[in-house]
């Protein structure tokens, strides 16, 4: 069971649109090859697992945005942390699919 859920949107700061999703690609990419569980959405992306792993993927994001081209980004960040364990996002979101 994973012991946090984090939800993060990453918002790279560029000269034009078309730059900004091919760094918003590069984030998700970067997500998607951790091996983590995670769920792209339109506004965020939601992963789980163990916090330390997931910060890292956050921290990591800041680093390929600026690589991609960014002039900077501004990341939000929501965590739900226990210890014991939170749900999945399956046991989340399952009702409402």
């Amino acid at each position: 069971m994973p012991t946090a859920s984090v939800a993060f949107q990453v918002m790279p700061k560029a000269n034009d649109q078309k730059k900004i999703i091919e760094i918003i690609d590069k984030v998700i990419e970067t997500v998607k090859t951790s091996g983590i569980k995670y769920e792209v959405g339109p506004m965020e992306t939601t992963m789980e697992g163990e916090l330390d792993a997931l910060m890292e993927i956050v921290r990591k994001a800041q680093y390929v945005s600026i690589q991609a081209g960014a002039i900077n980004v501004f990341t939000n960040v929501k965590i739900l942390y226990d210890p014991k364990g939170v749900m999945t996002i399956e046991e989340k979101v399952a009702k409402h699919r």
